[in-house]
């Protein structure tokens, strides 16, 4: 019997392959509490690259199969994810012990209000942790459904076949990329946090600020 670690990309492609794809990047994509551990990035990345024959040997996995199962997991896992917080999703958040996945759903709730609802739903994709939370937070604040279909359509298949097509563009360049999984995955993590970053300053600074107030008012 094969151990499956669901939070461990290899370990997912070498059991299940696309049909792993399919089903991580359906919960990552919309299941909230679930979804919020699972790889996303780091499994589509990888995935493409085993895609790619290197050195006369056969490609790990179909290119074909990983775009059709990436793309139906990040939109069906979306559209979902949406009817769970128009049905309960704000209970389910405030039953939630986890004060990064209540962030997140803050963070979310900010993203739709500075850029609305098309724009957010786009950039929301390319945001680790954020896009777990961001449909189900959707349907909670009451998108209309027309326009979330639409949009968190569009921003599903750019994230999902992007980051296929990127691992399958290097492993088809690159001699025996696929010996360096791990270290790429690291890369891809590193890469995926970046969007964060510029929140995390704000953050930091904000607290500064605030401390700095505490300290004038006790004078």
């Amino acid at each position: 019997m094969i151990a499956v670690n669901p939070m461990d990309s290899a370990s997912v492609l070498a059991a299940f392959g696309a049909l792993g794809v399919l089903a991580v990047i359906f919960a990552e994509s919309g299941l909230l509490v679930v979804g919020f551990f699972l790889p996303g990035d780091t499994l589509l990345f990888p995935a493409g690259v085993l895609c790619a024959g290197s050195a006369g040997q056969p490609p790990r996995l179909a290119l074909w199969q990983v775009l059709v199962c990436a793309a139906v997991g990040a939109v069906a896992g979306a559209q979902a994810g949406y009817l769970i917080g128009r049905h309960g999703g704000r209970a389910l958040l405030a039953r939630s012990s986890g004060g990064r996945l209540k962030a997140a759903a803050a963070r979310a709730e900010r993203l739709l209000a500075r850029y609305g609802h098309g724009k957010a739903l786009v950039i929301g994709r390319f945001v680790p942790l954020l896009r777990s939370v961001l449909h189900p937070v959707a349907g909670a604040l009451g998108v209309p459904v027309g326009t979330f279909t639409l949009w968190q359509t569009v921003g599903g298949l750019l994230w999902s076949q992007t980051l296929v097509l990127a691992g399958y563009t290097l492993g088809a360049s690159v001699p025996h990329i696929d010996d360096y999984l791990l270290p790429l995955v690291a890369l891809v993590v590193v890469v995926s946090l970046l969007p964060l970053l510029p929140e995390a300053l704000r953050a930091r600074r904000a607290r500064r600020a605030r401390r700095a107030r505490r300290r004038d008012s006790a004078r």
